[in-house]
């Protein structure tokens, strides 16, 4: 992903946490991390309170590999080690949400089957994964989640519309947690289809 995608991504995650910092219950207990992938994982931010993140700049190569399923490993070993799980003595974090962004289709087709059912056993209060554009392959990401979304187009006002769903995402478990533990999506724009 590059060139004006590439950007609309960045301005996208910046109009996110611009929208989640206006929302008290988001501010007081969402956290980001963000790892990309393509030819190499990368963890550009690791786990921040949202009151604390400086975005740093998204950039990729202009092609290569697309490994999806080194990336999900390492968010596996991310929530494993990061996320507060509830015990006897310490009330936990909550569930987390996963939101996965793809162009492409994993290249490293037998790391992504494997780590399927490991990142699913996570505890995830939902996984989201989006195929932008008309290379990605969202049949791929139905074998992660149910949850999948699709972009016929990969132009700023696409990925504005997903990452304004997103945010709104965050916000509605942010604010239904407490009297919930399942994350219902809300309803999402024109720009961005559910694949069934």
């Amino acid at each position: 992903m590059n060139g004006e995608p590439i950007v609309a991504v960045n301005a996208g995650l910046q109009a996110l946490l611009t929208s989640l910092r206006s929302n008290p219950y988001a501010l007081d207990s969402v956290h980001l991390a963000i790892t990309t992938f393509d030819s190499e994982i990368k963890e550009v931010l690791p786990m921040t309170a949202v009151a604390d993140v400086t975005l740093p700049e998204i950039t990729c190569p202009k092609s290569g590999a697309t490994l999806l399923g080194a990336a999900l490993e390492h968010i596996f070993e991310q929530v494993q080690r990061d996320v507060r799980k509830t015990t006897s003595a310490e009330k936990g974090d909550w569930k987390p949400i996963l939101v996965i962004l793809t162009d492409g289709k994993p290249t490293d087709t037998l790391a992504f089957s494997e780590v399927i059912p490991r990142l699913q056993s996570c505890g995830f209060a939902k996984i989201v994964a989006c195929a932008a554009g008309p290379k990605a392959d969202p049949a791929q990401l139905k074998r992660l989640t149910e949850h999948v979304v699709s972009l016929d187009t990969m132009d700023a006002s696409s990925f504005s519309k997903f990452f304004e769903w997103v945010s709104a995402t965050f916000s509605k478990d942010s604010q239904s947690r407490g009297a919930t533990a399942s994350v219902d999506l809300p309803p999402p724009p024109p720009e961005v289809n559910i694949v069934v």
